[in-house]
């Protein structure tokens, strides 16, 4: 038994390396969001996170999912940060140039993650026209409406700092947060959407365990809801700690907001 056991976990584990996470999916979810706006109803976000360029995702890897992305012709593309891991400088700039193929009628933006060196990796994305949100918002004027789209650092969490950065705007705001454990934050600020990354859906999804890391999270991937704040949370598209997925595809998301809620 002990054998079998064995053979199963490496046939799982060797699955997951050379396949699962390759099979890259886009995910396409109408989102919730209170006091939209009717003509922003219909709105498509792309949704681009946690590449982790590195010697385990290759440049090819980071293409196909630009190229993905752009063939769902989102009105509007925001990235959720982790370009590379650990900051490793070999990657910065190769990373970016995948990415700057990117292009939405209404720009690409964005935010980064706690792996993410904050000059090099600004640098390299503002160097491929992608505007970079650090604890910063913009308003974008689209369909007769504005919304704002705010960024977070990954180490701002206090809610006197989050909303500063909103500075009391009664737009419909879309906020950033590498980090989905803002949905506390942000419920308490009203923020109508969140999007967010850093879970990697769990990476390793174990039949009847779930993610390890799932405790830590609202939720470790897919849409969640709290007092009306709606949050979403992409599994991503590379791999940490380990290039592996098992019951957990990387992915791109296009995301479809239409005015409403869910319940709290």
């Amino acid at each position: 038994m002990l054998a079998v056991g064995s053979g199963l976990a490496a046939g799982a584990t060797g699955y997951g390396y050379l396949y699962e996470r390759h099979h890259l999916t886009v995910i396409e979810q109408d989102i919730p969001v209170a006091g939209l706006a009717p003509a922003l109803s219909g709105l498509r976000v792309g949704l681009l996170t946690d590449v982790h360029r590195s010697r385990w995702v290759s440049d090819d890897d980071v293409v196909f999912a630009a190229q993905q992305l752009m063939l769902s012709k989102p009105d509007l593309i925001v990235l959720g940060g982790d370009y590379v891991t650990w900051g490793d400088r070999a990657y910065v700039g190769s990373v970016a140039e995948a990415l700057g193929a990117l292009s939405a009628p209404h720009g690409v933006f964005a935010i980064l993650g706690n792996h993410d060196d904050e000059r090099d990796t600004t640098s390299a994305l503002t160097a491929q026209r992608i505007v970079v949100l650090r604890d910063a918002r913009t308003t974008l004027a689209i369909r007769g409406e504005l919304l704002q789209l705010a960024g977070l650092r990954f180490w701002t969490r206090k809610a006197a700092d989050i909303a500063s950065i909103l500075g009391g705007t009664t737009e419909t705001t879309l906020l950033l947060a590498h980090d989905p454990r803002r949905l506390t934050e942000a419920a308490t600020l009203r923020v109508p959407l969140v999007l967010s990354g850093h879970t990697h859906g769990g990476q390793v999804v174990l039949p009847g365990l779930g993610a390890v890391a799932a405790s830590k999270f609202p939720v470790v991937s897919g849409l969640a809801n709290r007092n009306g704040t709606s949050l979403f949370v992409s599994r991503g598209v590379g791999t940490v700690y380990v290039p592996v997925r098992i019951n957990c595809p990387p992915e791109v998301a296009v995301l479809t907001l239409r005015p409403g809620g869910i319940g709290a």
